[in-house]
């Protein structure tokens, strides 16, 4: 096997009994680097501290890490102005957050046979937000909703 040193240096190829004899003689561990090198790598180290520093990247890791909810807004085909622009307003804040956006657009009653209604506001609603949001599903209409949803844009 390959041995690394607990100061970083390479030893060279070693057998295991060997390798072994330096660790207990610095009272450390022989830890198992690279199992699918040719030969393996293992290095000589203390791994209670090892485990310790892998979990403390971990957490980094997790904490940089940005969670993606999605939110909803429902939408009814008559929309007042001043509702549709509230609701695009929230729209806004969630997609600046870093949250997707499932919209809903719901059909009552008659309003059903008339789809094209539905695309008409949804368009208006993707054209509205489309300087920070784009489309990942388009809108598709399901049973007496049409949904579609936003996601931020990608950074280029």
């Amino acid at each position: 096997m390959r041995l690394i040193d607990d100061t970083g240096k390479n030893i060279g190829i070693v057998p295991v009994e060997e390798a072994l004899k330096l660790a207990r003689e610095k009272e450390l561990d022989l830890v198992e680097v690279s199992p699918n090198a040719n030969p393996p790598v293992c290095k000589i180290m203390d791994y209670g501290k090892y485990k310790f520093q892998q979990k403390k990247k971990e957490k980094e890791a997790k904490k940089k890490q940005k969670v993606q909810h999605v939110k909803e807004i429902k939408f009814k085909l008559n929309i007042e102005d001043h509702d549709y622009k509230t609701k695009l307003k929230h729209i806004r804040e969630f997609i600046q957050n870093g949250d997707k956006v499932r919209v809903w657009i719901w059909f009552r009653g008659r309003e059903n046979v008339h789809p094209e209604l539905g695309e008409k506001l949804a368009n208006k609603i993707i054209q509205d937000s489309i300087d920070i949001a784009d489309v990942e599903k388009k809108p598709v209409k399901e049973g007496r909703n049409m949904l579609f949803t936003l996601i931020p844009k990608r950074k280029k």
